[in-house]
């Protein structure tokens, strides 16, 4: 079986946040052709730490964060091809759309948008996904 390369690009704030957390994953893994971008949460990227940030600015942090992702793996939002959504409330659904769609206009890739329950962060979404590499 042919062996497929992997790289664990740097990408500057999510990197740091993983290894200051000592969380054991890379934000983003590019597999031969594929790229994937881990959940992702709204963290500062100057300070590392996270906001209070009404669900709009935390949507746009973290679509801002999945495309310095892709960028660092040789991909982009329109080559994404799978986006999983987590929230920590539907009453979020709408707006959260309205950001996403900004992002990526008329490419809609595959998705899912699942609300889950008992939500552990101090924030109310990731947002992780699959990408075909440039």
């Amino acid at each position: 079986m042919p062996r497929i390369e992997m790289t664990m690009p740097h990408v500057p704030a999510l990197s740091e946040f993983a290894q200051r957390n000592t969380v054991p994953t890379s934000p983003v893994v590019r597999a031969g052709d594929w790229v994937y971008v881990s959940g992702l949460p709204p963290v500062n990227p100057e300070t590392g730490g996270y906001d209070i940030l009404p669900i709009d600015a935390q949507a746009r942090r973290v679509l801002d964060h999945l495309k310095s992702c892709l960028e660092a793996a040789g991909s982009a939002l329109h080559r994404v091809v799978k986006c999983n959504v987590y929230c920590s409330n539907p009453a979020y659904f709408s707006t959260i759309n309205a950001v996403y769609a900004e992002y990526f206009g008329d490419h809609k890739p595959a998705r899912v948008f699942v609300c889950t329950a008992g939500w552990f962060g101090p924030f109310d979404l990731e947002i992780d996904c699959v990408a075909l590499a440039n």
